[in-house]
């Protein structure tokens, strides 16, 4: 009986930790989707093209924010 119980209870356990897994994954691939823009462009792209995407939307992210804290300075020194 309670290797019967056993099993059940490690069944149970796999199917939570699949579950998590499968959400978690999900959630990689949907924020790797908004960041390299369209899913449709990175389904068709390579890793390295999906890669260099990436680099060059942080690039853009971090120039941008670094010229708007240029931007605030400069109206703070005003």
């Amino acid at each position: 009986m309670r290797a019967v119980f056993g099993v059940v209870s490690l069944l149970v356990v796999l199917a939570i930790v699949g579950i998590l897994a499968s959400r978690q994954l999900k959630a990689v691939r949907v924020s790797t989707d908004s960041v390299t823009g369209t899913s449709a462009d990175a389904a068709s792209a390579t890793v390295r093209q999906q890669s260099q995407q990436i680099q060059d939307k942080i690039k853009d992210d971090i120039a941008k924010a670094l010229e708007q804290g240029s931007a605030r300075n400069d109206q703070a020194d005003k």
